[in-house]
């Protein structure tokens, strides 16, 4: 059994893990899914440090998109992180940024879909988010997250990462071939940095929902391994 806290990414909320909780809870494992505040970067790891200071023991720390970001700041230098876990996610290293990784790679089609306000929140576009981020989850779902998503501060985004905690612990990677926001070739690339136990899923950027199961297994085979 592990315990493990769950990051979502940007303009979401911890509820995109609804459908890979129940299927690690059934594996025994102890979980939680964190709400960042998604304000600024040092804001959500903060948050996590938090979730993960509220555990007895060694924890494994498991972010989606964003997420991956807010995990690797969250996990430098906490002797109660145990492992990582990225799925379709970010996994920065010392001074770079997420437009700064993104600019490594051309345009992914989804990125139209962003709209950034003068004020420095953004969202995205509703008529394009299931096909931007969740083109293989089902129509009326997909819509439905677009109803709720969260609006996200652009400091989130472009704020330097620290030292990547990769570096130090054992890591997992979930690479979604079909994403349409952050480049597969990207994820790949990002995995084999930071010399992960990488898989590919067939999935668009939230196989949280098309593929829990497969999300689940990943996290489970990295939590033996941070034992």
């Amino acid at each position: 059994m592990a315990e493990i806290v769950l990051v979502h990414g940007a303009w979401g909320d911890g509820s995109v893990w609804l459908d890979v909780i129940p299927v690690l809870q059934r594996h025994g494992h102890r979980v939680r899914a964190v709400h960042l505040p998604l304000t600024t970067l040092a804001d959500d790891i903060a948050e996590v440090r938090r979730e993960v200071a509220s555990f007895d023991g060694p924890v494994v720390l498991v972010g989606h998109s964003y997420g991956g970001t807010v995990i690797s700041g969250a996990a430098k230098d906490n002797p109660q992180v145990a492992a990582l876990a990225y799925v379709a996610a970010y996994v920065p290293d010392e001074g770079e940024t997420i437009p700064s990784l993104n600019s490594q790679f051309p345009d992914s089609p989804g990125v139209g879909a962003m709209v950034f306000h003068e004020d420095g929140w953004s969202f995205l576009d509703p008529n394009l988010f299931p096909e931007a981020l969740a083109a293989d989850v089902p129509p009326e779902r997909a819509a439905a997250l677009a109803a709720v998503q969260r609006r996200t501060h652009s400091g989130c985004f472009v704020a330097p990462s620290g030292p990547g905690a990769w570096h130090d612990l054992p890591t997992a990677y979930a690479v979604s071939t079909e994403d349409r926001i952050l480049h597969p070739d990207l994820q790949r690339w990002l995995a084999d940095r930071a010399g992960a136990e990488c898989v590919e899923l067939d999935a668009s950027h939230y196989p949280l929902f098309s593929q829990p199961e497969a999300v689940a297994a990943v996290i489970d085979k990295i939590s033996v391994r941070g034992e």
